[in-house]
């Protein structure tokens, strides 16, 4: 499994809420059906403010994102319950959100779905980084390093998590452990 990331961040302050991450008006889409995961991804974080967040996380037209790092403030994912979210990150190639706390609710559909690592920082990365600095995220040390500056941050070790997002979700995760069968 992967544990180093190296790539341009996407940043954003505190309180991005699961509405800005995926807007209502695409939970139909089914993120099962493969065709309707895909698309999923073009529409992630597009729920925020043209005003604050000027560059888009998804280029217009794109499926993908070009940030496989997302940096965050505080209470990051708050809002509603739904597991849209993380499948929207996860599916325009976010790797790791990397923020100063998550809403509880966010963090838990991160891991179920497996989609990408919720990563907590004590330092303020939203302060500390700009869109599109270049960080290396090793998650087997808990850093992020800045690739311009080659200044190291800490963030919490992912502990019981980190086995269960390395096999893609609880339901890939209780199938290798031998929770239910194969």
């Amino acid at each position: 499994m992967q544990s180093v990331f190296t790539g341009p961040v996407y940043v954003v302050k505190d309180n991005i809420d699961t509405d800005q991450i995926i807007s209502a008006q695409y939970l139909n889409l089914v993120p099962t059906i493969p065709e309707e995961y895909e698309k999923l991804g073009s529409f992630a974080l597009a729920g925020l403010p043209d005003s604050l967040y000027p560059v888009r996380y998804v280029k217009e037209g794109q499926l993908d994102s070009d940030y496989p790092i997302v940096i965050g403030g505080r209470n990051f994912g708050c809002g509603s319950s739904r597991e849209h979210a993380p499948i929207a990150l996860g599916s325009a190639k976010c790797r790791i959100v990397l923020a100063e706390s998550f809403a509880r609710i966010f963090f838990r559909n991160c891991v179920a779905t497996g989609e990408l690592y919720p990563c907590e920082c004590a330092d303020r990365l939203c302060d500390e980084l700009k869109t599109g600095d270049v960080v290396t995220v090793d998650i087997d040390a808990s850093t992020v390093t800045a690739q311009a500056t080659g200044k190291v941050y800490k963030f919490k070790d992912l502990g019981d998590v980190r086995p269960v997002v390395d096999c893609g979700g609880l339901f890939n995760y209780a199938r290798k452990t031998g929770m239910i069968p194969a």
